[in-house]
């Protein structure tokens, strides 16, 4: 807690944050509670910015919550600074947000302990007591500043929309700044409890949307600095490859090419512009070293898959005996899944702008793990991680892709900035193409699953077997891998919520395939929850039973499953027959429900398949429970997201290896779902009085079992690989 002074921005940033500097003074209110990892300072006795601050107030009135989450689309802003204007009780209009500094030690994200990061939807669920805390705290503090001031109880005095009341006395949060900022701050504070919530649980502006509408929003597209030059880097055709010699000539030639410098990743080309950097880059003669080279195409990588498949894997999960019960049934169902790599594509393919001084570096990105980030720098450079300054900016998506495990994409950027040795800043860009061709990947997975039956229809028995390569391994998370086990590939499996009295979840993770993996939205349930929800359904239909009345027959011991199946599908209608398509086509309803990041979603999709086997996606309804709702918008346009997001990867995604290399590049072979192929999407949202919990990446699970439902039920066919290939639908 300290008085404010305007803050003296770069050049670069000025812009971006100019509204933070009409206040000659105010309040900057750092909260520390459990799980932060300093201790509080004592108050400032001179004006002076401390960077650790979750609240800061300033002379004009303007709310600043610093966020310690990267906005990239999915709300996060608007979220957390819901929190504190609710407990604030400030006036929307007031709020802004600013996107903390790299600083683990106070914007550590708590679900995650001594680690700054976004990832795992954790945003709102881990800051959901932190920055309420934050915003009451910061109003007490007005309060008794005013309750001073007034010489009045402070338990008399209203706070609503910014103003502090009391009688016909009145003063704004900027008029009272100065003064609070000299109190201690509270010990302890209450919050509001639900039923008084004004602010969460409504709807209100997201905080986002102005500045990308008029142009005030920076991504590091935006970023130019002084003296700056733009990189584009060629890089192996072959994972494994390294440069071996280049010749640089032609591209030195460009008109725009100031330089080209060999880095670990490849051959870097800086110009002044992008055009130029890659015209440069293009012209390039490397001659690549493949000795090392992986040159396996993905139908060999899936046949060591199948094979492994039909061997035991390391342990997951177990309860009873499975391999018994299965030997002794009569009724025994066997399916196999193949699901390929898949790209993260995003519209903002990777980038970053690196500035490196005498002993420091600074550098603007959309950072979603400053944790591994900042110190990734620092040991390259041979600085103290302090010395490394993070600006947080926007991210244009990210789907996983920017939470690198290895700093990959920065430290590329620092690495061609530290090989120029010019001492000018670098703004490093991947083209769609080197997104596409050279980076991470959700991998790619066989699955074996095979049940039995008893005399009821319900299963007895129930194996599964996954292969597929580790995300974790290898990796600053490798920790997290416990007997062989890597979580984020049997999510979902190994904590399948069906009451079947036997099951046994297995686990291949080969560490012979070089291609590298990374967690995708909604990591290992993009592949489980498909491979659990068509065979699950598969089970109801041998049973001749109800595939809703199925599932929840096995879930009596989980209400909150239960409670999204059963609400999907009564606003699907469930049970009621769809109307007729047109002639020569064939209609189906399918369902399918799924818990992830601690959310439960079911989805229905209902679908009209044409002789030929094209299909149309028509409706898909869904049911969210995901505790309280902060911002109901929000929710339902990240579920809706998620439904568009899935949908083009059970329609159209894949990435494939031929002798090793990978044969997409673009849209145009890497393809998103069109407009045309939208459906209507109808979200429902579960009334919860429990703690918020995830939505950025629960919507995509069980939109492609629901699909595959719906095809099988339309057409009596089932889907057992992605992307979905319409002449197995054929009449």
């Amino acid at each position: 807690m300290n008085i404010t002074s305007p803050r003296i921005e770069n050049g670069s940033r000025r812009d971006f944050l100019r509204s933070a500097v009409h206040a000659a003074a105010g309040l900057t209110l750092a909260i520390y509670l459990p799980g932060t990892q300093a201790a509080a300072p004592a108050a400032a006795a001179t004006p002076e910015f401390e960077p650790n601050a979750f609240v800061r107030i300033g002379t004009d009135g303007t709310v600043t919550v610093i966020a310690k989450h990267v906005e990239m689309g999915q709300g996060a802003y608007t979220g957390l600074a819901t929190l504190v204007a609710e407990e604030l009780d400030a006036a929307w209009s007031q709020v802004r947000v600013e996107g903390a500094p790299a600083d683990a030690r106070r914007y550590n994200n708590l679900a995650f302990g001594p680690f700054q990061g976004t990832g795992g939807s954790t945003a709102i669920a881990n800051s959901w007591e932190q920055m309420r805390k934050a915003g009451a705290s910061a109003r007490a503090m007005l309060v008794s500043a005013a309750a001073a001031q007034w010489k009045v109880p402070a338990s008399e005095i209203r706070v609503n929309e910014g103003l502090v009341t009391h009688g016909t006395h009145k003063a704004t949060f900027g008029e009272l700044a100065p003064a609070a900022a000299l109190l201690p701050v509270p010990a302890d504070v209450t919050l509001k409890a639900p039923g008084n919530f004004k602010l969460i649980g409504k709807h209100a502006p997201r905080k986002d949307s102005a500045d990308k509408v008029n142009g005030r929003a920076q991504f590091t597209q935006d970023v130019h600095l002084p003296g700056m030059l733009t990189a584009v880097v060629a890089h192996p055709p072959r994972f494994g490859a390294k440069v071996k010699s280049f010749d640089a000539s032609k591209a030195k030639a460009i008109k725009g090419v100031v330089n080209v410098v060999q880095i670990p990743t490849g051959v870097a080309v800086l110009a002044q512009d992008t055009w130029s950097a890659k015209k440069g880059r293009d012209a390039l003669k490397i001659v690549w070293d493949e000795s090392k080279a992986f040159k396996l195409g993905s139908e060999e990588i899936f046949a060591q898959f199948r094979t492994l498949a039909q061997q035991p894997g390391q342990v997951a999960h177990s309860a009873g005996d499975a391999g018994a019960a299965l030997a002794s049934s009569s009724r025994v169902l066997r399916a196999t899944y193949d699901f390929p790599y898949l790209a993260h594509a995003s519209m903002e393919p990777l980038n970053c702008v690196v500035r490196i001084g005498e002993d420091e570096c600074e550098l603007w990105y959309g950072a979603q793990f400053q944790s591994i980030d900042q110190p990734s720098v620092a040991a390259l450079l041979g600085l103290p991680p302090e010395k490394v300054k993070i600006n947080m900016l926007y991210a244009g998506g990210s789907f996983g892709r920017r939470a690198s495990k290895d700093a990959d994409y920065v430290l590329e950027a620092v690495q061609i900035a530290k090989a120029s040795k010019s001492r000018v800043p670098v703004k490093m860009v991947w083209l769609r193409e080197d997104d596409m061709r050279g980076a991470y990947y959700r991998p790619a997975f066989h699955h074996a699953l095979e049940a039995s039956l008893g005399e009821d229809g319900r299963p007895t028995a129930w194996r599964h077997r996954l292969v597929g390569q580790s995300i974790l391994a290898g990796t600053v998370f490798s920790g997290m891998i416990k007997d062989g086990i890597d979580a984020v590939s049997v999510e979902g499996a190994a904590n399948l919520p069906y009451g079947i009295p036997a099951m046994r979840v297995e686990l291949h993770s080969p560490s012979d395939i070089p291609v590298p993996v990374h967690w995708w939205r909604s990591v290992g349930s993009t592949h489980t929850a498909y491979s659990t929800e068509t065979f699950i359904d598969e089970l109801a239909n041998t049973a001749k039973q109800d595939p809703v009345a199925y599932r929840l027959a096995l879930l009596d011991k989980h209400p909150r499953h239960a409670g999204v199946l059963k609400l999907a599908a009564e606003k699907a209608g469930w049970g009621q027959p769809l109307a007729a398509g047109a002639d020569g086509t064939r209609r189906g309803r399918g369902i399918a429900v799924h818990e992830a990041f601690g959310s439960y979603v079911a989805e229905v999709a209902e679908v009209t398949v044409s002789a030929d086997g094209s299909f149309t996606v028509d409706r898909v309804v869904c049911a969210v429970d995901c505790g309280i709702v902060v911002n109901p918008d929000v929710v339902r346009a990240q579920v809706e997201g998620g439904v568009g997001f899935a949908l083009s990867a059970a329609l159209h995604g894949a990435i494939t290896l031929k002798d090793g290399a990978v044969e997409q590049s673009n849209f145009h072979d890497y393809a998103p779902i069109r407009i045309t192929e939208m459906p209507k999407v109808d979200v429902h949202i579960v009334p919860s009085a429990e703690k918020p919990t995830g939505i950025g990446e629960p919507g995509v699970p069980p939109l492609a079992p629901a699909l595959a439902n719906a095809l099988a039920a339309a057409t009596g066919k089932r889907v057992r690989s992605l992307p979905i290939r319409t002449e197995e639908l054929k009449a």
